[in-house]
């Protein structure tokens, strides 16, 4: 196993008689760039009409899947008060981590799935998940809402969020932090239209749950029926092994599947618990709900310039960057006592907090050799990770529940998030650059 883990570490050193393509194929070697896909179908265009389609179409995805996702502080505080009242904060939380976590593990299928079969896996899981949100507004009881939110739409989103981040890795090497930005604050937009929607329905309309449901799955209608037909992969299938379990054996790719775990295990903690913490600062409900609103905002910018960040001074820099800010600032949470307070506190975790889950996804993609096989790295990677995002949130609602106030989950979240950061670091000790190079 050691000799195995440290083999990326090292580049064989060659005669000075080497010209050419030797010695080109060898500076290659020494950064990290090998990639037989370059070889056989040329480089990745960086641009054009149609790298940029399929990343607005993936940019469509993560507005209609995670952007929906990220609201659910809002159905947690309207759960709390209305048809699951009788259930605790930890219970209900259930329901939000499950679908966290499957939306990523279900990329163990999803990434394999579409570097064999590329838009096939994306088209029907479009059309499963808005008959998925049209079915969760005829939801009542607990387990009815866990089996739709939590586990159907868990799943399909999986099936669609791997699939568009691993298409786009397809068009762009050079610029792919920031091109995976830019695809992942479509979720951010929906984090600011969504909750914002929701909330001005749930709360200060007469349309009643079921309804309100149903409009926001008309609304993301249009998004996946453009991303279902815009998404695509540049490089044919690959015809190998399913699983490429060999990438378990790799030192960087372990590190950062447990420095995402500690991530996702601790970021979640305002995005399902701010609102309930602002209600009991004393702000009202309606406002409350507009704070996803304004931290999802935040999460735009905090995607999308870290990304381009991340292609000039390293994909797992930013990455493990990001972990380390993002802890620190939910350090803070429970000192933000005003409603002034509270919305720089939802502008500033937004724009921290925002580089995670696509400076994830980029540090992801540095790993394999072959970009045929990104997909799989991804979704197998991202599986692993998600069991963080799965225990994170109802842990910390046991928590909250435990002490009747929010000091302790911010230190415990906010230093899962800070290690997590500090071993994405590490994993540069199983790169060609090293610890202190720009990967």
């Amino acid at each position: 196993m050691a000799v195995e883990l440290g083999t990326d570490r090292h580049v064989p050193k060659e005669s000075h008689s080497m010209h050419g393509d030797d010695e080109r194929q060898l500076n290659a070697t020494a950064h990290g760039n090998t990639d037989p896909a370059i070889d056989e179908f040329g480089p990745a265009p960086e641009g054009g009409a149609r790298a940029w389609i399929v990343a607005a179409g993936g940019g469509a995805i993560f507005f209609s899947t995670l952007g929906f996702a990220n609201s659910f502080g809002t159905f947690q505080e309207y759960y709390m008060s209305h048809q699951l009242k009788d259930s605790s904060a930890s219970d209900i939380s259930w329901i939000g981590s499950l679908a966290i976590f499957l939306q990523f593990f279900a990329g163990m299928l999803s990434g394999p799935l579409f570097d064999r079969y590329g838009e096939k896996v994306i088209r029907p899981a479009a059309v499963l998940y808005v008959l998925s949100m049209m079915l969760l507004s005829l939801c009542s009881s607990y387990w009815s809402i866990m089996l739709v939110q939590g586990v159907l739409m868990g799943i399909v989103m999986g099936l669609l969020q791997i699939p568009a981040f691993a298409a786009v890795s397809q068009y762009f090497e050079k610029n792919r932090a920031g091109s995976l930005g830019l695809v992942a604050s479509g979720s951010s937009i929906g984090g600011i239209i969504i909750p914002f929607a929701l909330s001005k329905m749930l709360n200060e309309s007469s349309l009643g749950f079921g309804w309100s449901v149903r409009i926001i799955g008309f609304m993301i209608l249009p998004f996946v029926l453009f991303a279902a037909a815009g998404v695509k992969p540049r490089l044919p299938p690959r015809k190998t092994e399913f699983w490429l379990l060999s990438a378990y054996k790799e030192g960087r790719f372990i590190l950062l599947i447990i420095a995402l775990f500690f991530m996702f295990f601790g970021m979640f903690t305002p995005f399902f618990y701010l609102p309930t913490y602002a209600v009991s600062r004393g702000m009202s409900p309606a406002l409350a709900g507009y704070l996803l609103s304004i931290l999802n905002g935040a999460s735009t910018l905090g995607r999308i310039i870290p990304g381009v960040l991340a292609d000039k001074w390293g994909k797992i820099n930013m990455f493990g960057f990001g972990g380390v800010t993002t802890g620190i600032v939910i350090y803070t949470m429970n000192a933000a006592d005003t409603n002034a307070g509270l919305i720089v506190y939802a502008v500033f975790f937004g724009f921290t907090s925002g580089t995670i889950i696509s400076g994830g996804s980029a540090a992801f993609s540095t790993c394999p050799k072959d970009a045929r096989n990104v997909g799989t790295y991804m979704g197998m990677g991202m599986a692993i990770a998600g069991l963080g995002g799965l225990v994170g949130p109802p842990v910390n609602g046991a928590i909250v529940h435990a002490y009747d106030g929010f000091y302790q989950v911010c230190m415990f979240s906010g230093t899962l998030c800070l290690i997590g950061g500090l071993v994405a670091i590490a994993a540069k000790y199983w790169t060609p650059q090293g610890l202190l190079g720009n990967v």
